[in-house]
C-alpha cells in the first residue's frame, strides 16, 4: 500500500453531497406545499416565487417574495425534507432579508452613539469610566504662590488631561479645519506662528497652538502654529487701492439758496416770415429741361512771321 495517500481523517464530519434525481424531483415540486405552509403561518403575504436551492442529500429551500409592510425585500423561506420518504415535508417557516431588502443600521454601542456636535444646551454628558484622556489631578495647598503656579501644570482640579488625551487632541486639532493641511492655510505663505493676533496657548499644548483674535479669521478657534491666512497681521496693503485723497469738502458751511428757474416766454413768428420759409407752390414751378452744350467755335490761324530782307 502506497504510504504517501493519506487516509480520511475519521473525525472531519461527512461532506453533503447533493440529492439524487428522484429525491431533487421531490423536493423541487413541493412549490405548493411551501406556499401553503406560509400562508396557514402568516395570511396572504406570499409573492412571486423566486426558485428552490439543496441544502444537502434530503432537504431544499424554496424562497418567495414577502408582501408585507415594512419589509421591501423581505423573502419567505421554507426549508422542506425528504428523509427516505416519497413525499416532501415542512421543517421551517422563516422570513429572511433578500439581496435588496431595508435593513436596520448595525447596533452601535451607547457610549459610541455621541458624536462631536450632538451636544445642546442643557444636555449633560459625563465621560465614560475610566477615560483614557484624562488624569487625576491634585487638591491645592493653599499658598497663592504655589497654587497659581501649580494651576498652570493641572493642580487644583481632580482631572487633568493625561499625555494619551493631550496627544489625541493634538493630533486632531493638526489635522482639524485650522491645521496646516487646510485649504485656507495652503493658499498664503504667511503662518500663525508669528502672527500678531494669535495667543499660544499655556502648557504643554502651547507649542504648537494658539488662539486665534482675529474677527476676520478664525476668531476664538484654536489654530495650528503653521495655519495661516490672508488676515495675517503682516500682511501688506495691496498697491493702487483705496480712494483718492482730496480737499475735504464740507457742505455744512455753504448756504444753500433755492433758484426760481424763469418761464420760457415763446416769441411770436411774423406771418410773412411764415410764408417765406413755406416752400413754393408746385405748379408755379417750371419744369427746365436739359440745356444743349454750345458748338465749338473755330478759331483763325495765326499767320506764320515773315523774315525781313
Amino acid at each position: 500500500m502506497d504510504s504517501s495517500i493519506d487516509s480520511a481523517d475519521p473525525t472531519a464530519p461527512a461532506q453533503a453531497g447533493p440529492p439524487s434525481e428522484a429525491v431533487a424531483a421531490i423536493l423541487g415540486g413541493a412549490v405548493e406545499q411551501a406556499r401553503q405552509a406560509i400562508v396557514e403561518f402568516s395570511g396572504d403575504t406570499v409573492g412571486e416565487y423566486l426558485g428552490v436551492s439543496f441544502e444537502d442529500e434530503t432537504a431544499a429551500t424554496h424562497r418567495f417574495l414577502a408582501k408585507m409592510p415594512g419589509y421591501q425585500g423581505w423573502q419567505w423561506a421554507v426549508v422542506v425534507a425528504c428523509p427516505g420518504a416519497d413525499h416532501a415535508t415542512v421543517s421551517e417557516v422563516v422570513l429572511v432579508p433578500g439581496p435588496t431588502a431595508l435593513l436596520a443600521p448595525a447596533w452601535v454601542p451607547w457610549e459610541e452613539r455621541v458624536k462631536p456636535g450632538d451636544l445642546s444646551p442643557g444636555d449633560l454628558l459625563a465621560p465614560v469610566k475610566d477615560d483614557p484622556r484624562l488624569a487625576p489631578g491634585y487638591t491645592a495647598t493653599g499658598d497663592p504662590a504655589i497654587d497659581d503656579i501649580a494651576y498652570e501644570v493641572g493642580f487644583g482640579r481632580r482631572q487633568v488631561p493625561s499625555a494619551f488625551g493631550r496627544d489625541e487632541t493634538a493630533q486632531r486639532w493638526h489635522d482639524g479645519d485650522y491645521g496646516p493641511e487646510a485649504p485656507m492655510a495652503r493658499g498664503t505663505k504667511r503662518v500663525c506662528r508669528d502672527c500678531g493676533f494669535m495667543v499660544p496657548l499655556s502648557g504643554a499644548l502651547g507649542a504648537m497652538f494658539g488662539v486665534c483674535c482675529n474677527e476676520m479669521s478664525a476668531d476664538a478657534h484654536v489654530v495650528d502654529f503653521e495655519y495661516g491666512c490672508g488676515a495675517h497681521s503682516d500682511t501688506p496693503p495691496a498697491p493702487g487701492t483705496g480712494s483718492p485723497i482730496y480737499d475735504p469738502y464740507d457742505d455744512g458751511v455753504f448756504e444753500v439758496v433755492e433758484v426760481e428757474v424763469a418761464a420760457v416766454v415763446e416769441t411770436p413768428v411774423a406771418a410773412e416770415s411764415v410764408e417765406a420759409l413755406e416752400p413754393a407752390d408746385a405748379e408755379s414751378v417750371e419744369t427746365v429741361g436739359p440745356v444743349e452744350a454750345p458748338e465749338p467755335v473755330e478759331t483763325a490761324e495765326t499767320p506764320e512771321p515773315v523774315d525781313p530782307a
